[in-house]
Order: C-alpha cells, then sequence, then structure tokens
C-alpha cells in the first residue's frame, strides 16, 4: 500500500470525508457507485497530490475552479480561500484568481452579441 491507500476501497473518497474536503453534492454519485466516484477523484487530484505544483497555487486554481461561473460552489471558494489566506496568500493574489476567473462570463457576449446583430440586421422591419 501507498501512503493514499487503506483498507477501504474509497481511500480518496474517505480522505476527502474525513478532511472536510467532501462536497456533500457527490454523495448520490458515491452511493450509486463508489468505485467510479473514487476513480474520478483520483484523476482529479492526482495533480495537488504529485507535488508538482505548490499548495498555494493548488488553492488559487481550487478557488478560481470553484468560483467559475460553470461552478459556483460557495463553500469550495471559502474553504479555498481561508486556506490559501493561511499558506500566505495576500488579498491581491486571491482578487487576482477572481479577476481572471471572471473573464469566463464574457464569452456569453463574444458568441451572443455578434448573433443577435445578425438576427436584428435580418429580421423584418416593424
Amino acid at each position: 500500500m501507498n501512503q493514499y491507500e487503506t483498507a477501504s476501497s474509497t481511500p480518496i473518497c474517505d480522505r476527502l470525508r474525513k478532511s472536510g474536503n467532501w462536497n456533500p453534492n457527490w454523495e448520490p454519485f458515491a452511493e450509486l457507485d463508489p468505485d467510479w466516484t473514487e476513480k474520478f477523484m483520483v484523476m482529479g487530484l492526482t495533480p495537488m497530490f504529485s507535488g508538482v505544483l505548490d499548495p498555494k497555487t493548488i488553492e488559487f486554481i481550487a478557488i478560481a475552479v470553484d468560483a467559475s461561473c460553470t461552478h459556483m460552489y460557495a463553500p469550495g471558494v471559502r474553504r479555498h480561500i481561508r486556506k490559501a489566506l493561511d499558506l500566505g496568500a495576500t488579498k491581491e493574489e486571491i482578487s487576482a484568481v477572481l479577476q481572471c476567473v471572471s473573464v469566463l462570463g464574457i464569452h456569453t457576449m463574444s458568441l451572443a452579441a455578434p448573433i443577435l446583430l445578425d438576427e436584428l440586421a435580418s429580421a423584418p422591419t416593424a
């Protein structure tokens, strides 16, 4: 066994639950298919466990993912901001992360505004 394995068939999921990093929204997946959920968590968390990125950078990425317009998971944003601050992150660094991720929403306008202009141009006038 390596340092992350236990006698459980879902050691990563168990570790997330024990550390308070388990999203309760994952519980239905885990109940329906614990093996799939474990594999999914291993895939997603391997970069964090690899040591390639420093812990503060990992927290910045987690903040960005949880705050993104496709995720918007407030408990995760709060947890990762708290961890980043504990690791010495400044409010400016965290603000920069949030500013970077906020541009994801601009694609709505980049896609839809030209379509709207096209449709307005081809619409019959009233």
